[in-house]
């Protein structure tokens, strides 16, 4: 038969559904926070790869809408045609000067392989595919969910893990496997973190107030990325994404061809 005393050592503790419900959403955020820095990676992988393959193109097509514009208003001379080339160029990028002309095409060793390739009308290489692989994407996650700074309470631990989180944020920008394993080896054999004790209510209820609003914070963000032309044009081609952009390069320069036809014809007074 239960005695009173054993019934009662057996009850659960005021705080304990409480701490149960601290440490789910704990792991929710973590987990949220993780799915948010992936997604954001790609996004700025895909941007640069995006202003990489197709910034040069637009800027191609821009000029010649003026060019184009200009040519239709010497030879017409109304004065609505001169207003649409003027608005044309506009809309071109004023030129830059000397350091800004160069910025992008060259580092401390001189051009880039890409600005000289373009300068000598050889082919352009490719850009650098910049994506995380799958075993980068798993030591990843392994790895930030580990180190995760809302697993801390003591603010010297909390420091602690944030400032190694940022490197391991930016190797895996990078894509850098090596990188994530040596990091994965560093924490692995770092201080161990202290045990942490039951916290009293008001510290609970604390800390499920963060933990919301820090969730509502990262929904803003994770809303701002998906809301991107960048994602969108993701979600269009979500298994080949670089797919995507050889087609919309390919429509560019078709595009391209036919206003220097048109252009040509223009000034020969066609």
């Amino acid at each position: 038969m239960t005695t009173p005393e054993a019934e009662q050592s057996q009850a659960p503790r005021p705080e304990e559904r409480l701490e149960q419900a601290v440490r789910a959403a704990e792991q929710a955020l973590i987990e949220y926070e993780i799915a948010v820095e992936t997604f954001r990676v790609e996004v700025e992988n895909f941007s640069r790869l995006h202003d990489q393959k197709l910034g040069p193109l637009y800027a191609r097509l821009e000029e010649l809408d003026a060019r184009i514009a200009e040519a239709r208003a010497a030879r017409s001379g109304d004065p609505e045609d001169l207003r649409r080339a003027e608005e044309a160029r506009a809309r071109v990028q004023p030129l830059p000067g000397v350091e800004e002309l160069l910025h992008g095409w060259m580092d401390g060793h001189g051009l880039f392989p890409e600005a000289a390739a373009m300068l000598t009308d050889q082919a352009v290489r490719p850009p650098e595919r910049v994506r995380p692989s799958e075993e980068a994407r798993k030591l990843y996650r392994e790895l930030a969910r580990k180190v995760h700074p809302d697993l801390a309470q003591e603010e010297n631990e909390r420091q602690r893990r944030e400032e190694f989180l940022i490197r391991v944020n930016a190797a895996y920008a990078r894509g850098d496997e090596t990188q994530l394993t040596e990091l994965a080896e560093e924490w692995a054999a770092g201080p161990v973190p202290p045990e942490r004790l039951p916290s009293p209510s008001e510290e609970l209820y604390d800390r499920l107030e963060w933990l919301a609003q820090r969730k509502e914070l990262l929904t803003l963000v994770a809303r701002e990325l998906e809301e991107g032309a960048i994602a969108a044009m993701l979600r269009l081609a979500p298994d080949d994404p670089d797919g995507l952009l050889d087609e919309i390069a390919g429509k560019l320069h078709t595009d391209i061809t036919e206003r220097e036809t048109e252009l040509a014809g223009l000034l020969a007074g066609e």
